[in-house]
């Protein structure tokens, strides 16, 4: 069978590596967390495996349905994240720590800001491919879509969530800078975003005390600093070998919540230097994939539709990674295919599937 029928392996096999990796993870960070709050050291756990068998239906299902299909309903999509987004602020949304990211129903959540990263990515990629010369004007190509970006980072941040905002700008960014953007406009957008950015941090006091504190986490060790320098003692005490898998010290409640965000400090601390070298070494995996995958594909919206795929879950990766090593200011952003998170996981799962399917009809290689 060739490679075009069956699509690509390897990033099917990185894919399931990533997310067996995961779940194995999340029930060694999370064992004396889910025991303290919820009474069942498997609780996490149980429920990770869920999301990862509903995720890996979301995959094979992606990778049957033709990429194209989405090109159609660009704008449909779109408008029912931008729509979910919206309903976050309504009686449906759902607080969790002081933060407004969810909608409930019944005994099940959605976080549609999950859901407008792909979304972002599919219309971006459909703008631009239906039109492929007008990215490179400023007003007829760049401008609209910094409409949308706007508009979409805007409902995010009001939630308050800084790190999936910057997500979805650097998506979109990316598509448009493989559709062929001038790179003045480039220009215009990151110094835009760096103000942006800056007023930000100016006009909310909390996110100016933690980029204080990632310049120096351990002056304010017990304050805002904290969990950057829980993570920092984490990934030192493992060294280059770990301490072993579940013999972690800092998810014994002194690292919050390690199976979320920091769970990457936790792989440190139990699997050492090269058990972070391995995982960072997947996700380049990843990435080489989806690129290579957006070289082949056959058309401009295949390309596109990778590339922001691929961007999708290599933003999410380097900011985390980022963060839990405290090379940037801390932002709340999952490692993909391995924190604990149903919507995040079934979502990035969802969208590999998608890049299987481009593999499957792309030129051969």
């Amino acid at each position: 069978m060739s490679d075009r029928n069956r699509g690509d392996f390897i990033l099917i096999f990185t894919v399931a590596v990533l997310v067996i990796a995961g779940v194995i993870m999340v029930f060694s960070a999370s064992y004396y967390t889910a025991l303290n709050t919820q009474g069942d050291p498997y609780y996490y756990l149980k429920r990770d495996i869920i999301w990862a068998l509903l995720g890996s239906a979301l995959m094979f299902v992606a990778s049957k349905v033709s990429y194209k299909t989405y090109a159609h309903w660009s704008t449909m999509i779109l408008g029912v994240a931008i729509v979910l987004l919206l309903l976050v602020f309504t009686p449906f949304g759902v607080s969790i720590n002081g933060a407004q990211r969810w909608i409930g129903v019944g005994g099940f959540t959605i976080m549609p800001g999950e859901l407008a990263k792909p979304a972002v990515a599919i219309f971006t990629a459909k703008f631009i491919s239906a039109d492929p010369e007008r990215i490179k004007s400023f007003k007829n190509g760049v401008l609209p879509l910094l409409v949308v970006m706007g508009l979409v980072a805007a409902l995010i941040l009001k939630q308050p969530n800084m790190s999936t905002a910057v997500t979805v700008a650097g998506i979109m960014i990316c598509v448009m800078m493989v559709g062929g953007m001038k790179i003045p406009h480039l220009a215009v957008l990151l110094g835009g975003g760096v103000g942006a950015g800056g007023l930000l941090m100016a006009i909310e006091p909390y996110r100016w005390k933690r980029f204080i504190s990632f310049l120096d986490p351990f002056k304010d060790a017990q304050g805002a600093g904290f969990q950057v320098v829980q993570s920092l003692l984490a990934l030192g005490s493992g060294g280059i070998f770990g301490v072993g898998i579940g013999k972690s010290i800092q998810k014994t409640l002194y690292l919050p919540e390690p199976m979320n965000d920091f769970i990457f400090a936790i792989i440190g601390e139990e699997t050492g230097y090269l058990g972070c070298m391995f995982f960072i070494f997947l996700y380049t995996i990843f990435v080489w994939r989806g690129i290579h995958i957006a070289i082949k594909a056959k058309d401009l919206f295949g390309t596109l539709l990778a590339a922001g795929l691929t961007s999708m879950v290599a933003i999410q990766a380097v900011l985390n990674i980022a963060v839990v090593t405290s090379s940037m200011m801390p932002t709340g952003v999952a490692l993909p295919f391995v924190s604990w998170g149903g919507n995040s996981l079934a979502i990035s799962m969802g969208c590999a599937g998608i890049l299987v399917n481009i593999s499957k009809n792309s030129l051969r290689y």
